[in-house]
């Protein structure tokens, strides 16, 4: 929207680049580019760029807005119409999946915004249920009658089949009733309707060379018609076909049911409104180390953090792109607090227990820094007590609408261990999630 004018007798002609970052790589690199769209400070660009996401990695995006003519490796200034860096978890994070950012790098100029919209593609996560019986299948078994079952094959771009599902064996009959099964339309189809399905009908025997009754061909689409009709097929067995002249089929397999699903994902729900909480806490025992020492986890030296900074930064980062009002509540455990010497293992580290959040993992870091200047390290190192204190606040809201997630960066060993297996248990059935981060050399068995 209201793109720079870098033409002298018309409207600019934008394009847009986007730039990918390497997880644990500084580099951009060139992901795709949209149509260039004529003429025009406000394009609507159609062409769409599809990412995969991960939503443990921070996946750094740059879009770069160019006129028409740039080359692949050179956006000078004069090139540019602006830029925007931006993380994929802050576009699905944000409302609707929807996010306008100022592009920036022209000096002395307002360069607009970018709209940038996410949606995750929806027909890889549809779950089919179907059933299907057979009537009157060739007769294989020389003392009995057939054990039929079904293998059920999607097709590749390049002719080749995949299998993807296989029956149960219904013993001893050429009329077989098979179990319904559910099966991703991922892999039935890859996500292509019309794609074509083959099946296999085969009577099962004990050495595994199971004798081929016959075949039919289907797609996605034709088999979902069974929502409304039975719909019946004929099973031929073109061996048979060419030897024998009055042959008609090798029986027929008739789709009793078919019904669909979408399986609802993180993604769903962070676009529904799902709100994260991010709560950390921190271990403050004296096993860490004196933190004046350099031999301390918790030493920050001038020139790098400590490895309790470093921990929570990296996980802290990705999080909080979730999380809307970006407060965060944080807690050190296992130190003795002034003035009377406590032992506490929920204390906040902004020395606020009305309200222990902080502004962002800037402020956590910062008011974790400040705890360490005025508390004790000491100990044990249990773990339940803020666990059981997350778990409370979770409990409070289980409509959807809230979802936890508890950092615990600890050096090790674990002395309630009975209590925090109670407490992991009791919050399994809450919307939260602990995550434990290891620092130091310590035993974490």
């Amino acid at each position: 929207r209201n793109l720079l004018d870098m033409d002298t007798f018309s409207k600019s002609d934008p394009v847009v680049v986007l730039f990918v970052q390497g997880s644990g790589s500084s580099e951009w690199k060139e992901f795709g580019r949209t149509e260039v769209i004529d003429n025009t400070l406000n394009p609507d660009f159609v062409r769409k760029f599809v990412l995969d996401y991960y939503f443990e990695e921070k996946q750094n995006l740059r879009f770069d807005v160019a006129p028409l003519g740039v080359s692949q490796h050179c956006l000078g200034a004069q090139d540019f119409l602006g830029q925007a860096f931006v993380a994929l978890g802050e576009v699905i994070g944000s409302q609707r999946g929807r996010l306008e950012r100022a592009l920036t790098g022209v000096p002395g100029k307002r360069c607009g915004t970018i709209l940038l919209l996410a949606e995750e593609l929806s027909n890889c996560r549809d779950i089919v249920t179907m059933q299907l019986c057979a009537n009157k299948l060739d007769k294989k078994d020389f003392f009995g009658k057939s054990d039929p079952f079904l293998v059920f094959y999607r097709s590749n771009e390049d002719g080749t089949f995949t299998i993807c599902h296989k029956t149960e064996v219904v013993k001893n009959t050429l009329n077989p009733v098979w179990q319904p099964f559910t099966i991703p339309v991922r892999a039935l189809c890859n996500g292509d309707y019309d794609r074509t399905v083959k099946i296999d009908v085969y009577d099962w025997d004990r050495d595994g060379s199971h004798d081929f009754i016959g075949e039919f061909a289907t797609s996605y689409r034709e088999l979902s018609r069974a929502q409304s009709q039975f719909t019946v097929y004929e099973v031929l067995n073109p061996r048979k076909k060419c030897k024998k002249k009055k042959y008609v089929n090798s029986g027929t397999v008739t789709l009793l049911s078919f019904s669909v699903e979408s399986e609802f994902t993180f993604v769903d729900y962070i676009r529904g409104g799902t709100q994260l909480n991010f709560t950390v806490a921190i271990d403050f025992t004296a096993s860490n180390g004196m933190p004046s020492q350099p031999t301390s986890l918790h030493y920050a030296s001038p020139y790098q953090l400590s490895a309790y900074a470093l921990a929570l930064k990296a996980v802290g980062e990705i999080i909080q792109d979730y999380d809307s009002d970006k407060l965060f509540p944080a807690y050190g455990f296992g130190a003795k607090l002034p003035p009377d010497g406590k032992i506490s293992h929920q204390f906040p580290l902004n020395n606020n227990a009305e309200n222990p959040s902080c502004a962002g993992i800037e402020g956590v870091l910062e008011s974790y820094l400040q705890s360490l200047r005025t508390v004790q390290l000491y100990g044990p190192t249990n773990f339940a007590p803020v666990i059981n204190q997350v778990a409370g606040t979770a409990a409070q809201v289980t409509d959807g609408s809230q979802y936890h997630v508890l950092l615990i960066i600890t050096d090790g060993v674990i002395s309630d261990m009975l209590q925090t297996k109670e407490a992991i248990v009791t919050a399994s059935a809450l919307p939260m999630s602990i995550i434990i981060v290891g620092v130091g050399p310590a035993e974490f068995e």
